[in-house]
């Protein structure tokens, strides 16, 4: 098996310490499967895709607008 060496802030390390029943490694081996999982699952989705980068860049400038848009109306209720 891989090795992998994470430095976590100290803060974490001793929140971490608070539960020494749980096996860790485990629980970061089974989160980065889950993340790795859904990139791959990404990756498959954008590579069927026939979007263009400026196709994504104005999906992206409208869905900005309209979440703008609607923001403002919830403030005026």
């Amino acid at each position: 098996m891989g090795e992998l060496t994470i430095k976590i802030p100290e803060e974490l390390k001793e929140e971490m310490e608070e539960f020494p029943e749980i096996e860790w490694q485990v629980v970061v081996r089974k989160l980065l499967k889950a993340q790795l999982e859904r990139m791959l699952e990404l990756k498959a989705i954008v590579a069927k895709s026939e979007f263009t980068e400026k196709d994504v860049e104005e999906l992206a400038e409208k869905v900005d607008e309209s979440l703008s848009r609607r923001f403002k109306e919830s403030l005026k209720k």
